[in-house]
């Protein structure tokens, strides 16, 4: 992977499933969690600990300027081909799939904090913007977007035709 790489952004007509799919698959272990425990009252700390466990939501910068938004996610050691960048007019969209293994023959591990897991995050935007024209690009572990702001639809008076 080279220093700074350029990465395709799909338009998508609207990003709801993939949110609701991640809830889904939260919901589930979730449920795992408290069948294992039987506590009741710990609803969300079971939410809490299967979203923790599922889903890794990096951390975000969002700026507007020049009729543009820029968005900073940081996805440090994330390879370009495992992305999966979408946007629609109101929100972007961010996954990835982690894979982090132990080779027997690198040595014993006695701690290691890298996890495999998804990384999701959809951003919801303040302002409409023009899905055909987000670019992305990786550079030194930050996905950078820059995405032009949507200009303002206007009203527009449309003719009766007679038949």
């Amino acid at each position: 992977m080279s220093k700074s790489d350029t990465l395709p952004v799909r338009k998508t007509e609207s990003i709801l499933e993939k949110i609701q799919d991640g809830e889904n698959r939260i919901r589930a272990r979730a449920f795992e969690l408290f069948a294992g425990n039987g506590l009741f009252d710990r609803d969300l700390d079971n939410w809490l600990k299967a979203e923790d466990e599922l889903i890794l939501r990096p951390s975000i910068e969002l700026r507007e300027k020049d009729k543009q938004f820029k968005l900073k996610i940081s996805v440090p050691g994330v390879e370009p081909k495992a992305m999966d960048i979408q946007a629609t007019p109101d929100a972007i969209l961010v996954k990835a799939e982690l894979h982090h293994d132990h080779e027997v023959k690198e040595g014993d591990v006695h701690t290691c904090e890298f996890r495999s897991g998804s990384l999701f995050r959809a951003v919801q935007l303040p302002k409409k913007i023009d899905p055909d024209k987000v670019k992305a690009e990786l550079k030194n572990g930050m996905l950078l977007l820059t995405a032009d702001i949507a200009e303002p639809s206007r009203a527009r008076k449309v003719s009766v035709k007679t038949a």
